[in-house]
């Protein structure tokens, strides 16, 4: 099966699946990468090559990537990975 390219339909379809499947990764990301402590929700907006973007608590941040988005699997891996970097509970 080949990757989808990134565009806005794939965004969408990724923020819907995020959204709806993994509220609480998203919090994650607004809380550790976004450098929000204290977010409340997080939702994810939309997906780009060079960041995510996150409405936390009704602001809208920008979470860049490590390296440019080649396509929805690249998507898909680097979410993952972001996502397991996270620090466990102490």
């Amino acid at each position: 099966m080949s990757a989808d390219p990134l565009t806005a339909a794939v965004s969408e379809r990724i923020c819907k699946h995020m959204n709806d499947d993994h509220a609480d990764a998203v919090l994650s990301y607004a809380r550790h990468y976004g450098g929000i402590q204290q977010a409340d929700q997080a939702r994810m907006l939309a997906i780009h090559p060079d960041a995510m973007e996150l409405e936390v608590d009704g602001a809208t941040i920008r979470v860049p990537f490590d390296h440019t988005l080649g396509d929805s699997e690249d998507a898909h891996r680097t979410l993952v990975a972001m996502l397991r970097a996270l620090p466990g509970p102490a």
